[in-house]
């Protein structure tokens, strides 16, 4: 008996011991068939995820940010223990002790899809799992995936430490609202740092892996609450919160951004503007568009922001002065249906603020906000404006915000019910606020400013709005310069052996452009003045005395200029490309003026000071100058540290001088007299080209070059009265008296190697030292050489030939005349002209 319980006893064991065996070999097995081709998890241990990159103000306040995936990382030694307490609570509780996997967990997950017969399948995934699955593998609920994914887990919990692995999994999970990682989501949900988070924060955000878009804290606030509140109770539980801590958590309502219980950490940024979105359209040339919005850059950028206001509401008013002059309403900015307007919406508002929150229209016009017409009454519109209380009867459009329009004089003239427009806060009181009707100009332009000895861009406006339209006319619209490009054929001239007071002949020309064709260019005045000096050439924009010096110089070498100062890549050496007719942007016009008023050195404009990457290491930085005595803290009085530098000297800084001392002219008493008047020296040119189809004025100060151009986008004239000095004069001057409050000014610096001479500005005779009046100027001269007086330059044209060429003109006086508008930019082409001589549109 007793052998026969022992040999029954032994089978069993045997059988036992067999079937151990067995299963062990089976689940090595298995571990070994799907083992065999899983990623490299030791790749872990470099994790480096796709992180947010980030623009600062001079001022280090976040202006802007990138991201494909929006993620801040947080190292380990970053993240709070009740952070890490909260995650392990709700995903994980026994994350220390296991073998990278939780058999207790998968059994318990088995059975219960077994009772419930499928209808209730969870996951029993331990963290190190997740961050399998979330890294190596797909979502697909199969078996093969899982038995990787735990094979995974297992290999990396013995190869990588646990709170690497904690460390990966709070960086990489979605938390929903595009947020990735739990710094990123504490941002998102109650604009925090990891650091100032409650419990029952750290419970929540704990709540989401779960399921981050089913918590949703507005929509689903009831089962959100009480998936937080089980996390609070596991937590305290294992022993993360005392009872207290737990009562005063659990009790505590909900409160995040999406219910309006905290300001969002977007609306805390300015609106999206020319400026940063340039530095992301140059930089993602560098890294690549995704590359940039995933290498977690911090980027310095040059903007001034107070600056940058005042540049974008210089040139919106002068845009918006324009467009009401025209007196034409060119419809509504969206249209919503009548239907959708009455009502209550389903965030308890009235439906016509919801509709009208859902319209894409511009809303970052300071002082404008978007509105619906919800009423036409007799000689009244009544509308609803957006962030504004409607009030006891409404706000109200009436026929004296009509003025401006040509033809309308009563609300429903132009407004249909549903329309949606922009209106403009007025002032008026609290309980009474006044607005008017505004529209988004059909005309653009851009406007950008830069120091002149670094290059650094301190303003750049692209437009009226960048949510009306994110093209940026400073940086990538091309538009012929017209009489602004001046100054680079003058530099030419000025470098081969001109001065200022060199006599040129202001009389008609014609060119044979081939074909039988012939090119007459013009003066805008339609007059020609005969022998004039260089300095009136350029003060009074006169195109026949350009022309000519062009033809003089060559137009090659005219062209090598204009791309040492970078105006253009290539230029081609056409003699109307003198007058500005090849087309250009005023990002390198502005540039190009820069070095005038630094003393002829080349310099590259910037957006961007320094790029750091994700650990901080600068991996680009702008100014490459040394400044060896910056850190001396005992010069000599009256000594300024040496910046050395290495740059390339574009022209003679003499030649750089005597240009800037002629634009002076420009700006005193010539083209831009009547609207560029800054009180400090200002030198500047005006550029208005064929049928004034754009407007430019390009200016400078001692420290700062700043430029304008207005037209149409897609070309068209802007009228009899458009010119550069009367439109871009204006924006330049509203700019400027700001950022002389800021920046200063002071005088020119004159260059060694040089003296002055007293001439007549009107016949460029020379004057006694002691001579005075207004038609006396100092110009300085190189020394040794003596200039030669009285020697008159015609460019190579016949002179008295050629003077009954020109019908309809006259001829001036010489010293008279000399009051008339901007000589624009405009040579005429009579009838069909080759190919390549005269740019598209046969504007010049």
């Amino acid at each position: 008996m007793i052998r026969f319980v022992f040999s029954f006893f032994g089978a069993i064991f045997s059988m036992v011991t067999l079937g151990l065996v067995m299963g062990a070999l089976t689940v090595g097995a298995v571990f070994w068939v799907y083992g065999r081709d899983l990623p490299d998890h030791e790749s872990l241990a470099n994790y480096l995820p796709p992180t947010i990159s980030r623009i600062y103000s001079t001022e280090g306040r976040i202006i802007d940010e990138f991201a494909e995936e929006r993620r801040i990382y947080a190292a380990a030694d970053e993240i709070p223990d009740l952070v890490k307490h909260a995650f392990i609570s709700a995903e994980d509780k026994n994350f220390y002790l296991h073998a990278g996997f939780d058999l207790r967990s998968i059994a318990a997950a088995a059975y219960e899809a077994v009772e419930s017969r499928g209808q209730s399948v969870r996951g029993a995934s331990t963290i190190p799992q997740q961050v399998a699955k979330i890294s190596f593998l797909s979502g697909e609920r199969t078996v093969d995936r899982k038995l990787k994914e735990i094979i995974l887990a297992n290999r990396m919990v013995n190869s990588l430490d646990r709170d690497k692995i904690l460390e990966i999994y709070l960086n990489e999970i979605d938390l929903g609202f595009r947020s990735f990682g739990v710094a990123a989501a504490a941002q998102t949900y109650f604009n925090k740092t990891l650091a100032d988070l409650t419990p029952q924060d750290a419970a929540y955000l704990a709540a989401l892996p779960k399921a981050p878009y089913d918590y949703h804290p507005v929509l689903q606030v009831q089962r959100a609450t009480e998936r937080r509140n089980f996390v609070l109770r596991e937590m305290f539980q294992n022993g993360y919160l005392t009872s207290v801590e737990f009562e005063a958590a659990r009790a505590a309502p909900l409160a995040t951004v999406q219910n309006g219980d905290y300001e969002g950490f977007r609306k805390q940024l300015p609106p999206r503007d020319y400026f940063t979105d340039e530095i992301r359209r140059q930089l993602s040339r560098d890294f690549g568009d995704q590359g940039f919005k995933s290498a977690g850059l911090t980027v310095r950028a040059t903007v001034d922001p107070e600056m940058q206001d005042v540049a974008a509401l210089a040139l919106r008013e002068a845009l918006e002065k324009y467009d009401r002059s025209r007196g034409e309403w060119r419809g509504p900015a969206a249209v919503i249906e009548p239907d959708a307007l009455s009502g209550v919406g389903e965030d308890g508002t009235a439906a016509w603020r919801q509709a009208l929150a859902g319209t894409a229209v511009a809303r970052d016009i300071p002082g404008w906000y978007p509105a619906v017409v919800l009423e036409l009454r007799d000689t009244v519109a009544r509308i609803g404006i957006e962030g504004w209380d409607n009030g006891v009867d409404g706000h109200f459009i009436k026929p004296a915000d009509l003025n401006w329009i040509r033809g309308a004089s009563n609300p429903r003239d132009i407004l249909n019910v549903g329309d949606v427009i922009h209106v403009r806060h007025e002032g008026g009181t609290e309980d009474d606020p006044v607005f008017s009707l505004r529209q988004i100009p059909g005309v653009q332009g851009g406007f950008m400013a830069m120091d002149v000895n670094n290059g650094r861009v301190i303003a750049m406006q692209g437009g009226f709005s960048y949510q009306h339209s994110v093209f940026n006319r400073a940086t990538q619209a091309t538009r012929q310069p017209g009489s602004s490009f001046k100054p680079f054929v003058y530099a030419a001239a000025l470098d081969s052996g001109f001065t200022p007071a060199t006599i040129l002949i202001d009389a008609p020309i014609e060119v044979d452009v081939g074909g039988g064709q012939v090119w007459r260019p013009k003066n805008a005045s339609n007059e020609f003045y005969g022998p004039t000096p260089l300095r009136t050439g350029i003060e009074r924009s006169r195109n026949l005395m350009t022309v000519r010096l062009a033809e003089e110089v060559g137009m090659r070498t005219v062209a090598a200029y204009a791309e040492r100062f970078g105006v253009y890549d290539a230029m081609d050496p056409f003699l109307a490309n003198a007058l500005g007719s090849q087309e250009t942007t005023l990002f390198k016009m502005v540039s190009a003026y820069a070095m005038f008023a630094n003393g002829g050195e080349r310099v590259e404009p910037t957006l961007v000071d320094r790029v750091q990457d994700r650990w901080g290491t600068t991996i680009y930085r702008h100014d490459d100058r040394v400044c060896e005595e910056c850190s001396v803290y005992d010069l000599p009085t009256g000594e300024l540290p040496r910046i050395k530098t290495d740059r390339w000297q574009v022209i003679d800084p003499v030649t750089a001088y005597q240009l800037t001392s002629m634009m002076r002219g420009v700006v005193e008493r010539g083209t831009a007299s009547g609207t560029v008047n800054l009180g400090v020296p200002t030198a500047g040119k005006t550029g208005t080209t064929n049928d004034a189809r754009d407007v430019w004025f390009v200016g400078f100060t001692s420290n700062i070059a700043a430029g304008c151009y207005i037209g149409y986008d897609l070309p068209e004239p802007l009228g009899s009265g458009a010119s550069g000095g009367g439109m871009c004069g204006p924006v330049f001057q509203s700019f400027m008296m700001k950022a002389l409050e800021k920046y200063g000014a002071g005088r020119f610096e004159v260059p060694p190697g040089g003296r002055f001479i007293k001439i007549d500005r009107f016949t460029g005779a020379r004057l006694p030292d002691t001579a005075t009046g207004d038609s006396v100027v100092a110009e300085y001269f190189r020394e040794g050489e003596e200039p030669v007086f009285g020697i008159t330059f015609d460019g190579g044209f016949a002179m008295g030939a050629n003077l009954p060429l020109v019908t309809g003109g006259s001829v001036a006086q010489v010293g008279q005349g000399q009051s008339g508008t901007d000589e624009n930019t405009s040579p005429v082409a009579p009838g069909q002209t080759s190919t390549g001589e005269i740019s598209s549109g046969g504007l010049y």
